[in-house]
């Protein structure tokens, strides 16, 4: 079975377009040589594959026929990417997380308005000159 879809058929891309694709980009290597699309998978070979800049490496055990279910993946490859590889990933999930949670997207119509309300409530009230000079004046004269 050719590599570009053998990577779509055990899942590891969702079509096999982006397959060829990653692999015109050298992204994608049997051994340590990289290969075209038109390689030919076999038994025991492993394959490593340069992914959200994490370097996986996973061993062939059976050539499916078609495109199978996840559940039927294990059958078919065995993931020997290192711990390490992992970790990074995590880190670099938690890290974009911190910067803004899963599911927020852009601020919804009413959203923007509830900001806007918010903003407008917040300068209509600002206080003038003197009020700020008292409100000063007034705590130092406590302190005393």
């Amino acid at each position: 079975m050719r590599i570009d879809k053998f990577l779509w058929s055990i899942r590891f891309y969702k079509t096999r377009n982006i397959a060829a694709e990653e692999i015109k980009k050298n992204r994608v290597s049997i051994g340590e040589n990289p290969v075209k699309s038109s390689k030919e998978v076999k038994e025991g070979d492993v394959i490593k594959i340069r992914r959200n800049q994490i370097d996986y490496k996973i061993k062939v055990l059976q050539i499916p026929k078609s495109r199978i279910g996840a559940k039927l993946v294990p059958l078919h490859i065995t993931d020997l990417t290192d711990k390490e590889q992992y970790e990074i990933l995590k880190i670099r999930r938690m890290s974009q997380d911190y910067y803004r949670q899963k599911g927020e997207g852009r601020p919804t119509k009413k959203d923007r308005r509830d900001m806007d309300d918010f903003v407008d409530a917040d300068t209509s009230s600002s206080m003038s000159e003197e009020d700020w000079d008292l409100f000063f004046t007034d705590d130092i004269e406590q302190s005393e």
